[in-house]
């Protein structure tokens, strides 16, 4: 299994938490959107280290059309000599319509569309054939030399991987139809993952004619631990918020009404228009965080990470929460990447 890191968004730190993470032994590191863009570090990150894949988890796909996110990942992919992974997300409506002022419209049908016309314009670029690319929602049909990059930058190691992040059952098959991994998120459980997430993936690859094989699937994260009682009280505190601000969303309900607590969302959402965000999480009980996170001492990740996840992802991503005890830590990285 593969270990994956953090790298900040911040441009001040994304070197030193890159080396960072490449140092402790993880396989891969990620960027997030959230106060800061996702692929300015990842250049950073890329001049700094030699081995670590580097990736965006996840970049907000429909704040950008797909020649922008094709030339992002292009540069680099070639940059990184063939360890950037372009990790798409399509976020909320709300947040895409409110914030970035861009188009909403049947997202899993869009998404797919974006994914298909990013490699229609990679193929150009590396084929030299005209792009032609015509969709419900994205044209592309202009491309001259001047604008396209060479096909030699890519040396021998192709366009980028697309990963794409995804809840719902429509989303999640697009990424197995289209994409080459799927990321799943934070808010998801064994029992949503086995009985929901994977025969959607397959779904998808069976479109496509394809099998699971190679496809990369990269786990839930939400790891509530510590070196001490404190650390991990406090650690419980966090997680607990946070897996009640994402099922505050209707849009992740599925999540919760296939463990039968759908009218968890209700009352979250309801606090949440309040504006009560730190009594949101007290309403997480003991049941529910232990269904969401792997709660315990360092010792206890691996093996229950292991137990839960181990036969059906290939990648897991987390930030280590006891980086004061290198030994401790490098342990559950070994045990991890073993299994």
């Amino acid at each position: 299994m593969k270990v994956d890191g953090g790298i900040s968004s911040n441009l001040h730190e994304a070197i030193n938490s890159a080396k960072d993470a490449e140092a402790a032994g993880y396989s891969g590191a990620w960027t997030a959107e959230t106060s800061h863009d996702p692929f300015l570090p990842l250049l950073m990150a890329a001049e700094h280290t030699t081995t670590l894949e580097i990736g965006t988890s996840i970049a907000v796909a429909f704040a950008r059309s797909p020649m922008t996110l094709a030339n992002t990942a292009w540069d680099l992919q070639a940059y990184s000599q063939g360890r950037f992974i372009l990790g798409l997300g399509s976020q909320i409506q709300p947040h895409i319509t409110k914030r970035f002022s861009m188009p909403w419209s049947k997202p899993a049908l869009r998404m797919r569309e974006m994914v298909m016309a990013i490699h229609a314009i990679w193929d150009a670029w590396l084929t030299g054939e005209r792009l032609e690319f015509r969709g419900e929602f994205y044209t592309h049909t202009l491309m001259t030399p001047m604008f396209s990059p060479a096909a030699s930058d890519l040396g021998t190691f192709g366009p980028p991987k697309i990963f794409l992040a995804g809840v719902g059952e429509l989303m999640t098959e697009v990424a197995g139809e289209v994409c080459d991994g799927f990321i799943c998120h934070g808010f998801t459980t064994e029992k949503y993952l086995r009985e929901v997430t994977i025969p959607a993936l397959e779904r998808g690859r069976a479109k496509a004619g394809k099998t699971m094989d190679g496809f990369e699937i990269v786990g839930p994260s939400f790891v509530v631990s510590g070196n001490d009682e404190r650390e991990l009280e406090r650690a419980s505190i966090g997680t607990r918020k946070q897996i009640a601000f994402y099922g505050s969303t209707p849009a992740y309900r599925p999540v919760l009404e296939l463990h039968g607590w759908g009218d968890l969302q209700d009352r979250l959402n309801a606090l949440s228009k309040q504006g009560q965000w730190d009594e949101m999480g007290t309403l997480i009980t003991d049941e529910v965080l232990n269904t969401f996170a792997v709660v315990g001492e360092p010792e206890r990740i691996a093996p229950e990470l292991t137990r839960r996840y181990g036969d059906v992802i290939q990648r897991i991503s987390f930030y280590a929460p006891y980086k004061s005890d290198p030994e401790r830590w490098s342990k559950v990285m070994a045990d991890l990447q073993s299994a």
